[in-house]
Formats: structure tokens, C-alpha cells, sequence
């Protein structure tokens, strides 16, 4: 049986466990769920409030990017607009104009600065003067707005300049793949102003451009602005990032402490949804080397083509640990009041349960007999007055069976001494019904060879004389014919070898008849003797088949028959013996031993087929034999039980089929020649008994 079946068929017996299930049930399945759900809520809320606070972190950083272009054109503006400039330009004194656009483009950081004379026809060979912006300055409006300056056109404007925006790129987890090693575009914020003459036409346009890569002041003064004292969490970081395409070419995303990651590239899934769709990107996400809350927009040129991105985010790790020590302490808390509530459940149940214990354990110890009881109880409620009834039971109870145990006591006294009456008449009257079955089935078999024996000795004369006469006409038939019967001579010699086959049959069937007749003179008999002799005799019997033939005799007294008559009764139990063993051969043992001082028993025991039940009774019976009809007569076991029973012994055979037979010669020391058969049967029942002994 498995663990949860025993608790549960133990929950089952145990109103203890009943009751603390149906209390602390509701209590355990509402404290997971509502640390589930809070955990759940607090997760989603925390995470929904980072995403809008990073989307709008990053509109104010659109914002600032955006206002810094204006903030650029505004100044280029007033340059244009002033009147020294102005004036020198009227006046055409190219030093001094050129003197002025150097001082501005170092005064406002312009990566470069140009002036294109429309009137004297001279430009500056910039392929850009062909985009969007320098059509809309030619038609005399400012222009502003986010170019990318491939290598050849920064060469033109500055060589040092093409030098300065080569960046090797960096391996990036999660980036898209991309066999480029190197970065030497430029993306610039590009302003345009145009110069009217006094006609109001474009005479000249003043073109400044002002370089995103390595501009981390840019960056840094829009992370100032989204992420200022007090706006984040102790340990937190706020970051800025401005990609060319999808590589980092100014950012104050740390690579390592003191080192920008300058030529990381933004992941593969935010490159899709912001460059490949044009949407912008607030989620979580990993960040060259951790993972941030980002918001990630678009950056298009005056094409309307995205050629980069601006990124805003700060760190996840402060706000995640934060939300994790929150739900932590909610857990804890919630914990606590679940073990606070539990001990006092469990301690206000253990009023109710305590009585109801202790009257559970006296039922089993009444049950058991002793005589406890529940005692006093410290509540005053039900339970109380339950157990005080209970006791108030108990010891009625005990008062009813004491005199319930005395009446009994006093009546089974009284069986007793009946039971003991009837018990030595009834042990009297079995002896005695089992000495008149057992006389009466010796009686029978005693009959039952009286009335053979009568029988056989009148066939046995009647056939003897024929037998007789026959033999002496053939030896007269053989000595008139002489010569003459030498071509019978071989059906001759068959039918005396038959009449003398007749004439042992007949020998044997007297011995039956008249055993008393044919028995010898009585001898002192050494049994272990004679069972060594008998051996020698039927050594020959295993040409028909192998034995193993072992004798165990520890037979000490000796008894008073004719030796030859014991042997031939053994000769026929072992020729018995060996016929049933099994073909392959098997084992006869012989033992003999003293029988409580009044005389021996020879056993002999085989492990062959064994008797069948049926047919144990029988076996001893004139003519029943079990071998084949050429092997036996059926009176070896018949006239070996009569023999030893006119010497005032018995044969008696104990097996079980399959498991070989025992066969048993019970002799007297002294035994006497019993002739009448009632005396006989008295002798045997006198042997039976005491071979119970």
C-alpha cells in the first residue's frame, strides 16, 4: 500500500485528523493562492509600470534628440542672421566670413561647417546637397534632420574626420549575424540655413553638421534629462544609445567598469521590430551584457528611410531583486499568520480532541480488560459532561459483569464437574466401542481364514491325488515305451514339470491351510541374525532388478520361533518390496529393535509406489495380489500374517502412494501356538495395544 493510502485510511479512523483537515483546509488552499496571486499581481503590476515609465522615458528622450536639432538650428540661425556675418557677406570678405564660420564651428562643436555661395556659383562637393533637406533650404525654408555620411563623403569633407568615425564591431549575444567588422559611416544631425539677398532669392546657404558617433556628451546630456537624481533605485542605471543601423556608435551603455560599448549591435528581435517594421520596442531585453527595461524608436532620415535607433532603459536587476524581497516578505508574512493560525487551531482543538482521546483509549483499555476510566475534564462544555456519563457507564458496566462473571463462575463450576463425569464415560465407552470394532474385524479375518484354510485343504487333496496318479501313469507310459516316447519325450518331460508345479502349489495352499502342520520346532531366534542370512538369499534377485538392500538392526533380545518360518516371512516382504520399486531401482531398508521389553519388531520399509488406501485392508486377503497374473499367487502376505500370528504376533503395513510402504513383524519373547481363534483374536488386541503404548 502506498504512503497516501495509509494517511488517508489513517484520516479516516481518526476524528483528530477528520477535524484538523476540515479546519486547516480552507487555511492552506487560501494562503498558496493568495501568495500565487499576489505574486502574480505584484509581478505583472511591477513590470507594467517599468514599461510605461521606459516609454516615456524614451518619448522624452525623442523629445531631447529632437530639441537638440532645433537647438542647432536656432544657432545656426543667429549666425546667419547677424549682423557681422551678415555684413562681411554683403561685402564679400571671404577671410573674415571664413574666420567667422571657424569660430562658430568650434564655439558650437560642428564636426563641419560650410558656406555655399549660390551667386558666385561654388559648393562644397557634398553629395548630400542633393537629399530632401537642400531642395527645402533652396526654397528658402531652414531644414534639419539625421543624415548618414558614407566613408568617401567624409573623406571629402575631412579626411581626420573619416579617421575619427572608424569603429571596430563587437560580438553581441543575441545580435544578428553579420560577417562586417568595421563601422565607418557617420551619422549626423545635419542643419541647413538659408541666406536671402535684398531681394528676397536664396543667395547663399550656410550647411553645419554635427556628429552622433563618439558624442557621448549627447548622450549623456539626454540621460541627465530622462534620468535624474532620484529617478531610479539605489544600484539601478539609466542609459542613452544612439545606433547607426544596429550598432552602438555612442552610448553610455557600460562594456565593462570605465569602458563604453562602443560596436555592440542591438538584438536580433529588436533590429527586426524597429528597423524592419518602424514600431517601437518596450520590453525587457538583453543589453550587451545584462538585461534592461528598454524602450527602443526609430531614427529616419528626411527620406523617410530608418537609419538607425534611439534607446532609453535602465537596469532590471534593481527592480527585479526589489520585487523579489517584497513577495519574499509577503510570503514570510503570510507564512507567519499561516503558523500563527495554525497553533491556534491546534491548541484550541486540543481541548476538544484531548477528551475525546482519552475516551477513545479507555474504550481499548476496557476492551482489554482493564478498568480505566476518563477522569476529570478541565472544559465545561459537552465533552465534558460526555466523559463524566461515560465514567458513570463504565462503572455501572464493571458492577453488571462482576455479577455476570460470579453466576458464570458458579455455573461453570458446575459444567465442570458434569463435563468431567460425562468425559470418563464417554473415554470408557470409546475403548470399549474400539476393542469390540477391532475384535470384531479380527474375528472376521479370522473367520475369513478358518473357512479358507477348510477350503484349500479339501482342494488341495482332492487335486493331490489325481496329480498323483498322473505322474505315475506318465513314468509307467515313459518306461513301456522305452525308445518308442523319444519323439515325445521333450511334451513328456513338460507335463511332469507341470505336475510337480501342481504338486508345490498344492504345498503351498496346505502350509495356508495348516500352517501348524508345517511349522518347525521353536528355537531361540536372533532376529539380527536371521535378517543377514535372509540377505545372502535374495542377493540373486537383482539380476531382475538393482537395489540397495541396508539392514539397521539394534534388536538386543532374542525370541522363541522357528528361524526358517522368520526367514521365509522376510523373504517374502523384501521379494514384495522389490517388486515395486521403480524401474531404475530404489532402496530397502531392514530394522529391527526391542519392543518395550516384551519382545522385537522387524520393520521393512521401501520407497517404491506405495499402497492406495483402498487397498491397505485387503492385502492380506487369500489370492489379492497386485502383480501380474504369472508373478504370484496372492498368498505370500496372507500365509506370512497367518504364521506370525499363530506365534502370538502380528503384521501390520503403514504407507502412503507414492511415498513406499512399511511393513511390520510384531514378536512375543515367549510366545505359544494359539490355535482358537477367539483366543487369537485377544492376543492381537492385546499386541495392538501395546503397540500404542
Amino acid at each position: 500500500m502506498n504512503p497516501f493510502s495509509l494517511f488517508w485510511n489513517k484520516v479516516q479512523r481518526n476524528i483528530r485528523y477528520k477535524l484538523l483537515i476540515l479546519v486547516l483546509f480552507p487555511i492552506v488552499l487560501v494562503i498558496p493562492v493568495a501568495v500565487g496571486a499576489a505574486i502574480f499581481w505584484g509581478h505583472n503590476l511591477t513590470y507594467e509600470q517599468l514599461y510605461i515609465k521606459v516609454n516615456t522615458d524614451l518619448s522624452v528622450a525623442n523629445d531631447s534628440f529632437q530639441r537638440l536639432q532645433d537647438d542647432y538650428s536656432r544657432r545656426l540661425e543667429r549666425f546667419g542672421e547677424s549682423y557681422a556675418f551678415r555684413e562681411e557677406w554683403r561685402l564679400g570678405g571671404k577671410n573674415k566670413v571664413q574666420a567667422q564660420l571657424e569660430k562658430l564651428q568650434q564655439d558650437e562643436g560642428f564636426a563641419y561647417l560650410r558656406l555655399h555661395d549660390l551667386q558666385a556659383g561654388k559648393t562644397a562637393p557634398i553629395a548630400k546637397n542633393q537629399s530632401p533637406l537642400w531642395r527645402q533650404v533652396l526654397s528658402g525654408q531652414p531644414a534639419k534632420g539625421v543624415e548618414v555620411f558614407g566613408h568617401a563623403e567624409l573623406a571629402l569633407l575631412d579626411d581626420e574626420l573619416a579617421k575619427q568615425v572608424e569603429l571596430p564591431l563587437l560580438a553581441t549575444p543575441y545580435a544578428t549575424p553579420s560577417e562586417r567588422l568595421l563601422e565607418d559611416r557617420a551619422m549626423m544631425i545635419r542643419v541647413l540655413y538659408p541666406l536671402l539677398d535684398e531681394v528676397g532669392q536664396v543667395g547663399a546657404v550656410l550647411d553645419a553638421g554635427v556628429l552622433l558617433n563618439r558624442n557621448f556628451e549627447l548622450v549623456d546630456t539626454i540621460r541627465d534629462l530622462v534620468y535624474g537624481e532620484g529617478s531610479l533605485p539605489e544600484g539601478s542605471l539609466g542609459t542613452v544609445t544612439l545606433f547607426l543601423d544596429d550598432v552602438r556608435v555612442s552610448t553610455n551603455v557600460p562594456l565593462r567598469p570605465g569602458e563604453r560599448a562602443l560596436g555592440t549591435r542591438v538584438s536580433e528581435v529588436v533590429k527586426t521590430h524597429v528597423l524592419g517594421r518602424g514600431e517601437n520596442w518596450v520590453d525587457r531585453a538583453f543589453v550587451v551584457n545584462d538585461w534592461y527595461i528598454s524602450g527602443y524608436s526609430p531614427i529616419s532620415n528626411a527620406e523617410g528611410k530608418r537609419i538607425g535607433i534611439l534607446y532609453a532603459g535602465y537596469l532590471e536587476a534593481p527592480f527585479r531583486q526589489d520585487l523579489w524581497e517584497a513577495i519574499l516578505a509577503l510570503v514570510m508574512l503570510l507564512v507567519g499568520l499561516l503558523l500563527v493560525s495554525l497553533l491556534l487551531v491546534l491548541h484550541g482543538a486540543s481541548s476538544v480532541f484531548s477528551p475525546l482521546e482519552r475516551i477513545s483509549r479507555v474504550i481499548g483499555s476496557v476492551r482489554s480488560g482493564d478498568q480505566e476510566r476518563v477522569g476529570e475534564v478541565k472544559s465545561q462544555d459537552e465533552i465534558a459532561e460526555l466523559a463524566h456519563e461515560f465514567d458513570a457507564l463504565l462503572d455501572l458496566l464493571q458492577q453488571r459483569n462482576q455479577e455476570i462473571q460470579n453466576w458464570a463462575d458458579e455455573l461453570e463450576h458446575k459444567v465442570e464437574v458434569r463435563t468431567n463425569e460425562l468425559t470418563h464415560r464417554n473415554s470408557d465407552l470409546s475403548r470399549t466401542i474400539d476393542v469390540l470394532s477391532k475384535t470384531r474385524r479380527k474375528l472376521v479375518v479370522a473367520e475369513k481364514l478358518a473357512a479358507m484354510g477348510e477350503l484349500t485343504a479339501g482342494v488341495a487333496h482332492e487335486i493331490n491325488n489325481p496329480a498323483a496318479v498322473i505322474l505315475g501313469n506318465v513314468d509307467m507310459l515313459t518306461a513301456i515305451l522305452g525308445d518308442a516316447a523319444q519323439p515325445v519325450q521333450q511334451e513328456i518331460g513338460l507335463i511332469i514339470e507341470q505336475i510337480y508345479r501342481i504338486q508345490a502349489i498344492l504345498d503351498n495352499l496346505l502350509q495356508y491351510a495348516r500352517p501348524v502342520d508345517y511349522s518347525g520346532a521353536l528355537e531361540e531366534v536372533d532376529v539380527n541374525e536371521v535378517v543377514g542370512k535372509t540377505f545372502l538369499l535374495v542377493e540373486h534377485l537383482r539380476k531382475q532388478k538393482y537395489f540397495r538392500l541396508e539392514a539397521d538392526c539394534q534388536a538386543g533380545q532374542t525370541v522363541e520361533m522357528n528361524a526358517h518360518e522368520l526367514q521365509q516371512v522376510l523373504i517374502n516382504l523384501i521379494r514384495n518390496a522389490i517388486h515395486v520399486l521403480p524401474e531404475q531401482g530404489g532402496e530397502i531398508r531392514v530394522t529391527t529393535r526391542d519392543w518395550l521389553g516384551k519382545g522385537v519388531k522387524i520393520s521393512v520399509a521401501d520407497n517404491g509406489a506405495g499402497i492406495a488406501d483402498d487397498q491397505l485392508d485387503k492385502i492380506f486377503n487369500p489370492f489379492y495380489t497386485t502383480k501380474k497374473k504369472a508373478e504370484g499367487t496372492g498368498l505370500g502376505l496372507s500365509l506370512s500374517y497367518s504364521l506370525i500370528h499363530r506365534y502370538g504376533g502380528n503384521l501390520t503395513v503403514s504407507s502412503q502412494l507414492g511415498e513406499g510402504a512399511v511393513f511390520t513383524i510384531w514378536l512375543l519373547l515367549k510366545p505359544k501356538m494359539i490355535e482358537d481363534e477367539r483366543e487369537l483374536v485377544e492376543q492381537l488386541l492385546e499386541i495392538e495395544r501395546s503397540q500404542g503404548e
